[in-house]
């Protein structure tokens, strides 16, 4: 192949990107930022549309936390954040396979690269991978009209797709699949989704009834109709009851499973107490800091409870969360906004304002 499919006159030199200069600062949009050109093994896609997670906001905040619980800080600067993104193939570059093609359309998600040859890779869990890079810290990700994709680890989406929709499933979705699916969780069993309006939240409520889970959605009162009408089976306003008392007076021993997906330290400080003997806490939610859960040692040997931790997902638990979709078996709520509204959607999800899942489209 060459190393442009298209002819470079079609393809603009420059693009606009979502900027952020240094971690804490503020979003800003900048003209004439270079396209990038395809290298070996790589496409160039136009970004379509993008959800905007939770993860970009910690990222430019500078609040991301790492796995020992301390920020972030290595993280390319100046920042092009976004990693729930679908785009559609415009240029190959040289030594791409014979599988991808012009016009088709592809995901830009959380991990950018891996290695392919480390224990993760090999065992199907390469969102661990030890030389993995993803587009939150390391690679300019979809805030931007243009991108150059590893074509080794291509998110290939069915032409069939709403790309409007799919953009949230390729970060929000595969991750509240997976922690679905680390409960182990039956037809019949009781799970409680902590959170269940937002974006993880909602996303969890309906792959959890797609296991045949008896859905318990908490959060605000305001979102009571709109979790119900996810196929929650009960819903449990947080702020007016105590959702551990209200979950044993429900379940009787206590839910099977608990997923906690909002971003809260309280969300998770007491969310094993609902769980009956033998029951798992799937953890989700990033809250900022280091809390910790406050079980004691003895309740979780005495009731042999299990503690899951979920990072997304694998690229084949990402197709699985898509097809779902795809078929109509999970509907991800979204509101499209324009790419130049990302400053505001961010204060939005600050003071958790949104229901659902924002996606920006970021081309015409």
């Amino acid at each position: 192949m060459g190393a442009m499919s298209l002819p470079s006159d079609e393809i603009p030199q420059t693009q606009t990107v979502a900027l952020v200069r240094e971690l804490g600062g503020s979003v800003e949009f900048r003209e004439g930022y270079p396209v990038p050109t395809p290298g070996s093994n790589e496409v160039l896609a136009k970004v379509l549309y993008t959800g905007v997670c939770q993860s970009d906001l910690h990222t430019k905040n500078g609040t991301a936390a790492g796995a020992d619980g301390n920020p972030i800080t290595k993280i390319k600067l100046p920042h092009v954040g976004g990693h729930e993104g679908v785009g559609q193939i415009v240029a190959l570059g040289p030594n791409c396979g014979a599988d991808l093609k012009v016009g088709g359309l592809v995901g830009i998600r959380f991990a950018s690269r891996i290695c392919r040859r480390c224990e993760f890779c090999l065992a199907g869990t390469e969102q661990y991978c030890v030389k993995g890079t993803n587009h939150l810290h390391h690679e300019d990700g979809s805030f931007q009209e243009y991108i150059a994709l590893d074509a080794d680890n291509l998110t290939i989406l069915p032409d069939d797709i709403d790309p409007k929709v799919i953009g949230p499933v390729l970060c929000a979705g595969v991750t509240a699949y997976k922690a679905v699916l680390n409960t182990n969780i039956r037809a019949g069993n009781w799970l409680v989704v902590v959170g269940a309006g937002g974006g993880l939240g909602h996303l969890a409520v309906q792959y959890a009834k797609a296991q045949g889970a008896l859905v318990i959605g908490v959060d605000a009162a305001d979102k009571r109709d709109f979790v119900l009408g996810l196929g929650a089976t009960e819903f449990i306003d947080f702020t007016s009851t105590d959702p551990v008392q209200k979950v044993h007076e429900i379940t009787g021993l206590g839910a099977h499973a608990v997923v906690v997906t909002a971003g809260s330290a309280k969300a998770f400080a007491h969310a094993c107490d609902m769980l009956r003997v033998g029951g798992t806490l799937s953890c989700v939610g990033i809250p900022p800091g280091r809390p910790v859960l406050e079980t004691p040692i003895c309740t979780i040997v005495i009731k042999g409870l299990r503690v899951t931790g979920n990072l997304i997902g694998s690229l084949k638990e990402c197709m699985e969360a898509v097809d779902l979709v795809r078929r109509g078996v999970v509907k991800p709520e979204i509101k499209v906004r324009t790419f130049k509204e990302l400053p505001q959607v961010y204060e939005e999800m600050e003071k958790g304002d949104i229901a659902g899942r924002i996606v920006l489209q970021v081309s015409q």
